[in-house]
Parts: C-alpha cells; sequence; structure tokens
C-alpha cells in the first residue's frame, strides 16, 4: 500500500492518467481478495454424537455447487470454500448438517444419528424392503440393546424385547432355549426358523450373537410365507455384519462376568430332616431308623450337610471378540473372532466353552455383485447327568439328606453316600455323580455360503446363492465303577461307556430373478424363485460295558462292545413369488406364493401351495385428509395367508414290521412277519392360517411410535398320537396322523419415544403382548391327552393344569366318615374335594386349575446418555399363568428325602392349626398327589439387565478411535412370590408346560466391560 500510495501522491502524473491507474489498483485489490476467499482451505473431523468416533466416507459439499469431497478412514476432511459459503455433511444413517464456514479455516462435525433413517430398509424373506412399505407383521429388534444380554444363544436376547414372542430359558451352561412366536401352533415343533445372511438354519446354538448387525422377527403368514413349509412357527431373519469401503477397521470387545444362584430354597438342616422323617416312620408304623434314633449307637449328629451351600459357587463367563473391517469397492471384509466361556455356578465339571470364527466378504464390479460368508464354530459342552431318564439334578441336590457327608475316603470315588441300614434313603450325592462321569459333547459347525447378482438390463437382476451347513458332532458318556450309596452303587460289570458321533450337512441352492420398475405413480417389484434343498444325517454309536477302577476309558479295555449305525436323507425342492406394488406411495400390496415339494410325505400328499396378501393404507399421505398436527404418519395395514409345517420323522409314513416272528403251526414253528408300529400312509404337513390388522402411528414429528395389532392365528392337520387297539400289535399303541387343530389370538402393542435433540439424550420403549390358545380338534374322538398335571382337550388351552383340589385336613375320625371315601385316610392327612359328588375320590375329581400358557408378556426399556456417559435398563415379564411347582412338591414328600422347612409345621394332635399333612412312609391317602395345593401364580417382574458405561476421551491418543468401558447386571432382581427358584423355568413348551421339575436356576450376573476400536 506504501508504494502505491508513492506512486499516486509523490510522482506528478497526469490526472486522467492517475484516474485509470486508480480503477485498475482497486479492481485488482477486490479481485485478489475474492481469489483469496475462494482458495481458502477448511479442514475438520467429523464424527458421530453418540459414540464420538471418527466416521469415515462422510460426503462433504459446498452448497449449491458440485465442490465435494469425502472424509477418510480417521473421519478428516479437507475443502476450499469461501467464507459466505454453507457446507452440508450427509451420511448413510444419520441426519444431514449444514454448517456456515463464516472466518475459521476448521470446521468440526459431530453427525447425530437417524434413527428413521437407520430403520428405513430391512431385511424380509429373500430380499430387503422400506420399513415404511411394509405390509406384514415385521418387527424390527432393537440390536445394540439386545446384545447387552450376555448370552451363547441368541433366543436369549430376544426375551421381552419383541411383543408376542416368549422365551423359556435355564441357568444351564449352553442349555437349550425355547422359543414360540405367536403362541403353541404344533404338537410337535414350535421353534422359529432362523435365517442367517440369507441361508436357513434350524439352530442358532453355534452362533456368535456379538457379529448381528440388524434382527427382524417375521410373525404372520404375509411376511413368512415365502418360506413356506418351513415358516409356519415364524422366522428370525438375521443379518451379520459387513466390511465398509476404507482402511482397516479394528474393534475389540471383552466382557467378564461372575454369576451366582439369586436365593436359596429354605431346607431343613439335620435335627429337621430326622424330626419329620422320623415321624413318617412312626406314622407308618415303623421303626426309626438307626442313623436318626438318638438311642441308637449309629445315631448320626456329626454330619449336616447344607447341600446349596456345598453345591453352589460363583460361576464365570466371559465373551472376547476381534473384529478386523474395511476394503475397497471391488471387495470389503469383515472378519471376526469371538470366544465364549461359561463355567457352572455348580461345583461341578460342566461347562460351555466356543470359538467362532467369520468372514464376510462383498464386492462390486461394474453391474455385477458378489459375496461369501464363512464360519467354522468349535463347542465343547460337559451336561449334567440324570441318573434316570427324566429326572433333574436341581431336584436331586435339593432332596439330598443333610446326614450324608460330601466326601467320603472309605467309598470309591471318594465321595459320600447313604447307607440303607443307617439311613435307608435313596439319596444322590449330585456333586459326586457329576464330577465322577464324563459327559461331554464337542461339535464342529461348518456354514459358507457364496452368491453372485447381476444386473441383466435396468431393474432385472438375477441371483444365484450356494450354501452349506455342516455340523459334526461327538459324545461320551462315561460313568466309571463308584460307590456313591447302597442305590447308587456301579460295579466293574455296570460300569459303561458310550460314543456318538455323527454329521449332518444342508446344503441349499436358490437361483432368484428379481425386477423392480417405476411407471409414474407405480413401483412393482416381483421375484421369482426356485430353492432345492438337501439334509443328510448320519451318526454311530458305540458301547462299552465293563471296566476296572482306574481304568482308562477307551471302548478297547471295555469287557463286552456293541454298535449300531443310522443314516437317512431328505430332499426338497421349492418355488417362491411375490409382487409388491405401490401406488403414489399410498396404497401397498403384497403378495406371496410358494409351492414345495419335500421327501418327507408320500408322494401323493408330498406338495403343498402356500400364499399370503397384504396391504396398507398410508393415510398421512392422503390430500383429502387432514390428520391433527400431533400425528406425523399413519398406516393401517392387514393381511391373510397361509404357513405349513413339515416336522416329522424321516418315513414317518411307513410302517415297520417284525420278520422273523415265528408262530405254532401244528407241532412246528413257521415263520412269520408281525406288525412292530402301524403309520398313516396318507399323512400330510400341517397347515397354518393367520389374520392380522394394524394401525402404525408417528407423533410428535415421528419421536413416538405406536403400533397395535390383532392376529389369529389357526393350525390345522396337526400331527398328533390317536390311540389304537391293543389287538392291531403295534407299539406304542397309537398311530400319529393329521387329526388336531389349535388357534391362538391376542393382541400387540409397541411404543417407543426417542429423544435426542440435547446434550441429555434418551430413550423409552415398550411391548405388550396378549395371548389365547385354543383347542379345536384332538384326533379322530376327541380324546384329551394328559402331561404332568395336565389335560389338553378340546375348547380350552393347551397343558392347562389338571389336578385334585384340596378342601383341608381331617382333624378326626368323624370328618373322615362324613367325607367321600378316600382310601386309607387318617386324621391329618389331606381332604380333596368330591366334585362329581359321587362318595369316591378318584380320578374324574381332578379339575382344570389354569392355563399355564401366559395370557400376556411384555418389556420395557429405558435408556440415556448424558456427555461420554450412558445409562440403560430392562424389565421384562409375563403373567395370568399358573405353574405347577414340582420342585416344592418334591420338598415336601415327607418321607426319606429332605423336605422344605415348611414340613416342619406338620400336623399333629398338638399342631392342627396347619395346611401341611402328616408325613407318612408310603403316603397311603395320596397326600403327595398333584393337587392344588402346589400351584401357584407364575406372574413375575424381572429387570433383566441394567448397564452403565463411559466413553473415555481418546482424542489425544492416536492409535484409539473410541474407547468405552461399562458395568452392567443381568436378571438383578425378580419380583414374584413364586416358591421356586425362579418363574421363568425351562419347560417342554407343550403338554406340560407349567411343571416346573427342577428347571437350572437362571443366574444373576455381574459383568465388567470393554470395547476399544482403534
Amino acid at each position: 500500500m506504501i508504494a502505491i500510495k508513492q506512486l499516486f501522491f509523490n510522482y506528478k502524473l497526469h490526472w486522467p492518467l492517475k484516474e485509470g491507474l486508480m480503477a485498475l489498483v482497486i479492481m485488482f485489490m477486490c479481485t485478489n481478495n475474492l481469489l483469496a476467499q475462494q482458495n481458502k482451505v477448511i479442514d475438520g473431523i467429523v464424527t458421530s454424537v453418540n459414540e464420538g468416533i471418527p466416521l469415515p466416507g462422510v460426503n462433504v459439499l459446498v452448497k449449491g455447487t458440485t465442490n465435494g469431497v469425502v472424509t477418510d478412514f480417521n473421519g478428516k476432511y479437507s475443502i476450499n470454500a469461501s467464507a459466505t459459503d454453507v457446507l452440508v455433511f450427509s451420511y448413510v444413517g444419520f441426519k444431514v448438517k449444514e454448517v456456515a464456514v463464516g472466518s475459521v479455516t476448521q470446521v468440526n462435525v459431530a453427525l447425530q444419528e437417524d434413527t428413521q433413517s437407520l430403520d428405513e430398509v430391512v431385511v424380509v424373506g429373500y430380499g430387503t424392503q422400506r420399513k415404511s412399505d411394509l405390509t406384514g407383521a415385521v418387527s424390527v429388534v432393537d440390536v445394540d440393546e439386545a446384545k447387552k444380554t450376555v448370552s451363547y444363544d441368541v433366543g436369549k436376547m430376544l426375551q421381552g424385547r419383541v411383543a408376542g414372542v416368549t422365551v423359556q430359558s435355564s441357568g444351564e451352561p449352553g442349555g437349550f432355549v425355547n422359543i414360540k412366536i405367536r403362541g403353541i401352533t404344533s404338537f410337535n415343533n414350535n421353534n422359529p426358523l432362523f435365517v442367517i445372511d440369507g441361508m436357513i438354519v434350524d439352530s442358532p446354538y453355534d452362533f456368535a450373537p456379538g457379529e448381528i448387525e440388524s434382527m427382524q422377527v417375521l410373525k404372520d403368514a404375509s411376511s413368512a410365507a415365502i418360506y413356506g413349509v418351513r415358516g409356519a412357527n415364524g422366522v428370525i431373519i438375521i443379518t451379520t455384519k459387513k466390511g465398509k469401503t476404507g482402511k482397516i477397521d479394528l474393534r475389540y470387545k471383552s466382557v467378564v462376568g461372575f454369576q451366582n444362584v439369586p436365593k436359596k430354597l429354605s431346607l431343613t438342616d439335620r435335627v429337621g430332616y430326622q424330626n419329620i422323617t422320623s415321624a413318617a416312620e412312626l406314622n407308618a408304623g415303623l421303626t426309626v431308623v438307626p442313623g436318626n434314633d438318638s438311642s441308637s449307637p449309629l445315631f448320626i449328629d456329626n454330619v449336616d450337610t447344607d447341600w446349596q451351600d456345598a453345591a453352589y459357587e460363583t460361576g464365570v463367563v466371559q465373551n472376547h471378540s476381534l473384529t478386523f473391517a474395511g476394503g475397497a469397492e471391488n471387495l470389503n471384509y469383515s472378519m471376526n473372532i469371538d470366544y465364549f466361556d461359561n463355567t457352572s455356578y455348580i461345583k461341578t465339571p460342566q461347562k460351555y466353552e466356543r470359538l467362532s470364527t467369520t468372514l464376510n466378504l462383498n464386492g462390486t464390479k461394474g453391474k455385477f455383485k458378489y459375496g461369501a460368508k464363512i464360519g467354522y464354530t468349535k463347542s465343547d459342552k460337559e451336561s449334567f447327568n440324570e441318573y434316570l431318564p427324566g429326572t433333574s439334578s436341581v431336584i436331586q441336590l435339593l432332596q439330598a439328606i443333610p446326614t450324608m457327608p460330601v466326601y467320603d475316603e472309605n467309598r470309591l470315588g471318594g465321595y459320600g453316600g447313604a447307607d440303607n441300614l443307617t439311613q435307608r434313603a435313596i439319596t444322590l450325592n449330585v456333586i459326586g455323580f457329576n464330577n465322577l462321569i464324563d459327559n461331554s459333547n464337542n461339535r464342529n459347525r461348518f456354514i459358507g455360503n457364496v452368491w453372485g447378482e447381476l444386473e441383466i438390463i435396468d431393474g432385472l437382476k438375477y441371483t444365484i446363492r450356494a450354501s452349506a451347513d455342516q455340523l459334526d458332532w461327538q459324545t461320551k458318556f462315561f460313568n466309571p465303577p463308584s460307590d456313591l450309596g447302597w442305590y447308587y452303587l456301579t460295579t466293574n460289570e455296570e460300569s459303561a461307556l458310550d460314543l456318538t458321533s455323527g454329521n449332518e450337512t444342508r446344503t441349499i441352492l436358490d437361483n432368484l430373478l428379481s425386477y423392480s420398475k417405476e411407471i409414474e405413480k407405480h413401483k412393482f417389484d416381483v421375484l421369482l424363485g426356485w430353492v432345492q434343498e438337501r439334509f443328510d444325517h448320519k451318526n454311530h454309536i458305540s458301547r462299552g460295558v465293563g471296566f476296572e477302577p482306574g481304568e482308562i476309558s477307551h471302548i478297547e479295555y471295555s469287557d463286552d462292545i456293541s454298535a449300531r449305525e443310522y443314516e437317512s436323507t431328505i430332499t426338497s425342492i421349492s418355488y417362491i413369488s411375490r409382487l409388491n406394488y405401490s401406488y403414489d406411495d399410498r396404497y401397498l400390496l403384497t403378495a406371496n406364493f410358494r409351492r414345495d415339494k419335500s421327501s418327507l410325505f408320500p408322494s401323493e400328499n408330498n406338495t403343498g401351495d402356500y400364499f399370503s396378501l397384504s396391504g396398507a393404507w398410508k393415510v398421512h399421505n392422503e390430500s383429502f385428509i387432514t390428520l391433527p398436527e400431533v400425528i406425523n404418519t399413519m398406516k393401517v395395514r392387514g393381511g391373510y395367508g397361509q404357513l405349513g409345517n413339515n416336522t416329522i420323522a424321516n418315513y414317518g409314513y411307513t410302517g415297520t414290521v417284525n420278520g422273523f416272528a415265528s408262530y405254532a403251526f401244528g407241532n412246528t414253528l413257521a415263520p412269520g412277519t408281525t406288525a412292530v408300529s402301524l403309520k398313516d400312509p396318507n399323512i400330510k404337513w400341517e397347515d397354518t392360517e393367520t389374520i392380522n390388522a394394524a394401525i402404525e402411528l408417528g407423533l410428535l414429528n415421528n419421536k413416538l411410535d405406536f403400533t397395535v395389532e390383532y392376529f389369529e392365528k389357526k393350525s390345522t392337520n396337526l400331527l398328533a398320537d390317536v390311540p389304537l387297539p391293543y389287538s392291531t400289535g403295534s407299539w406304542p399303541a397309537s398311530i400319529t396322523t393329521n387329526a388336531a387343530e389349535v388357534k391362538n389370538t391376542g393382541l400387540e402393542f409397541a411404543i417407543g419415544y426417542n429423544n435426542s435433540d440435547n446434550e441429555f439424550k434418551y430413550s423409552v420403549s415398550a411391548n405388550l403382548g396378549t395371548l389365547k390358545n385354543e383347542v379345536l380338534k384332538i384326533g379322530l374322538d376327541g380324546n384329551p391327552i394328559y402331561g404332568a398335571g395336565s389335560k389338553t382337550e378340546v375348547g380350552r388351552s393347551i397343558g392347562e393344569i389338571y389336578v385334585y383340589e384340596v378342601e383341608g385336613i381331617f382333624q378326626n375320625q368323624a370328618e373322615i366318615d362324613a367325607h367321600a371315601f378316600q382310601s386309607s385316610a387318617a386324621p391329618g392327612d389331606i381332604k380333596y374335594r368330591d366334585l362329581n359328588d359321587d362318595g369316591l375320590i378318584t380320578d374324574e375329581d381332578r379339575s382344570f386349575q389354569g392355563v399355564s400358557i401366559p395370557k400376556y408378556s411384555f418389556g420395557l426399556n429405558m435408556s440415556a446418555s448424558y456427555k461420554d456417559f450412558d445409562f440403560s435398563c430392562f424389565w421384562q415379564g409375563h403373567g395370568g399363568n399358573k405353574v405347577l411347582n414340582g420342585t416344592y412338591h418334591d420338598l415336601m414328600l415327607g418321607d426319606y428325602v429332605n423336605h422344605h422347612t415348611d414340613m416342619l409345621d406338620y400336623w399333629t394332635p398338638n399342631n392342627t392349626d396347619t395346611d401341611i399333612p402328616r408325613p407318612i412312609i408310603g403316603d397311603p391317602n395320596g397326600n403327595n398327589r398333584l393337587s392344588s395345593r402346589f400351584i401357584e401364580n407364575g406372574d413375575y417382574l424381572k429387570l433383566q439387565n441394567i448397564e452403565i458405561g463411559y466413553n473415555i476421551p481418546v482424542n489425544n491418543i492416536n492409535v484409539l478411535q473410541r474407547a468405552r468401558v461399562y458395568v452392567s447386571g443381568q436378571n438383578v432382581l425378580t419380583i414374584s412370590k413364586y416358591k421356586g427358584y425362579d418363574p421363568d423355568f425351562s419347560s417342554d413348551g407343550l403338554f406340560s408346560r407349567g411343571f416346573d421339575l427342577g428347571s437350572f436356576p437362571n443366574p444373576r450376573g455381574f459383568m465388567f466391560g470393554l470395547e476399544v476400536d482403534f
């Protein structure tokens, strides 16, 4: 500027020349300033609000121009812009953000997740669809919240998360998880179908839940009909994490927790046990056994074992996973290594251990997309042992008598046992039994698929996918010679080794053709496909009997060896089709059709056709309807459809005969053939049809979502066992045929509110499902099916509790004489109600005492975050059902096994104000028959999970993108009046669903977790 001033004022120039030079200089300065503004470099970093991690691949654009860049792997960007420009930041799954440049040269941005956008596209059968365009009952699971339940099985994570989905499980490491969607629809298998990354999987048992990206539950026929005979019980679709374009993303997650039994039952000690058992012997006219007789030299007063204290300890659960992800457009990858280990809370070798590896590959080359998934899992499970089939280790532990020690070096094996002479109790040392026996199960599972998708012309795509699922297993059960008491003595000759090995291979080939087209306001999506499936099963069973103490548990060392083998093959072919149509984003229609052909059924019945039709109306998009301002979106939908269930044993339609049955003909034996089991040659698969209608609302700027839905689910042609005359020679004396019908109806509610506008963010979601189950038909003549304290009959619910009704206690002989006849009744015995007034207490005096299927189930999730802290809690429960407490029943027998402390208040002539009957060996009156005295409400409310987390600031640590630590509690609190361990117990889930016979109690756990992104 000084030089310019000198040019104009110190030198005498002609004015016109001076004026021209002045204008030239001003123009130059303005141009120079403009160029400076245009060439200004703006840089910064883009992160996510919730997690604070850098976001790679974010589009950064100068508004109104084509000038744009993309953030790198570390979320950094650099762009030329002027002070008057506005930068637009956009990223899939996040809300768009605009920032004025102004005078700064650095613009750091934190993007807020757009929940609606994340949920916009969901995975459905053989494809994807916008959530807003769904016409069927598809529930999207909040995966991030579900993962807070640390479990070996994805099914456990679903408990309480979705309306209409019920889950039963136990505390056994690696135990089976029972899942039902909208009630019971079969007398055989009611578990849903799982589809993982397009692969049909019967069970997710060997799958690491931590790798789940999204999960959808297809609950009605209109959404699941595309799976035909595989979809009657509902479908759970799981998509795992995929790689993304960019540098390598390395993530490590670790959780270590400690588990124990939330509560202990009140059992008698040595004194209480001896008191009750001695009274039971005297009431039966017997002498007191020496071990309980204080006047006997064999009286036991130096042993007082609390078996719960002796058995229960702190179990450990740990889960560690490492994920590598990255790649380019042509090929991206995601590889995960996951290790899960869970030791039991009982002092035994029982545990579950699993190592899983998964590799996902995806890429694009022009109009061709391709990918592959490879997964391998190795798992080892040491199972609990049953001395007799159907018995429970938990019951046997609770019934173990206090006068039996845990350890006894004088007995073979080193564990204590009972003596017939001194104790007379048939009581098992569960700790010793499970430590001595080797009951190991080893599984190796490989799953993989390869797929390719070619866009033939615009909108027309052909997809081919080949999948394989192979499982190899080995089980070993070795019962060595041991002495666990007079009843539980295993001699050398009885010692046995059972070995089972086998494999299953399922292969599926999908050929799919899809076409999408938009014509003005009309939009069409068409899918056609052909699916071929094959399932091969083989197993080998060997048994060796006779071992010496300490002998190696190899079958070649046994005294006698036997073996057998079995193999089978099942094949099926399916043709699928689907049409999605929408008009002007207002009217939606979905139609599905599938034809299945299976080798499980005879040729005349091996083909089934299944279809569904559903529609939806987006009311908010109608120009002639003005909704209240509070309502942003409103959709009405409904549908009807049919599904199938092909759960039947292979060759279930073919009878078997014994061709070596000789018979007397004259004075000689002649060869002959006799029927072994009769089969129905016209058997076919089960059918299920559903009707549902729903209203979906988005309110308060779509911060509040609400859905209410009604469904009716009717299953026909159910396979049931119909009794046969014994004269047929069939064993069992029944035949399995299509002869039953069941209906399930209910209402489902789901509501969620999310507020992320301020620094304090929070969300609340809840769901509630009701269920009414009714049997419409059983067999040809309606004969009921009896279970453990239950009865299933036409017009009532499956597995309703059916027992005797208790009136009170007989106080004297006069009451006995005035009452309906009860054989061998005496004062102090239970008085049962004579319901049919025939003067006799018989089986006909049993009555229905309540449904065993919960009438309602619910879940409530709350989460919040403030700056670097986050908090969440999840409540879950069900109610309206009754439970037959078999555990309490077996502790109230009043005989030689241990007792609940309630038995201490047993009836005596001097203690008549009680509802506990007199103890008596042999129970001549049947005081312990299943009755109303053992029925309790099954209602409960659980604080299933609570978690507090903290995001550690890592701004100054270049190697870290994100680090989070957290503590959580699982199964923290149960609100219930149930006398057993846990009203949420595992059962067969069908005819005896309400019978609790010693399910392993769900443990209470406290976890410590770490999540790090490098």
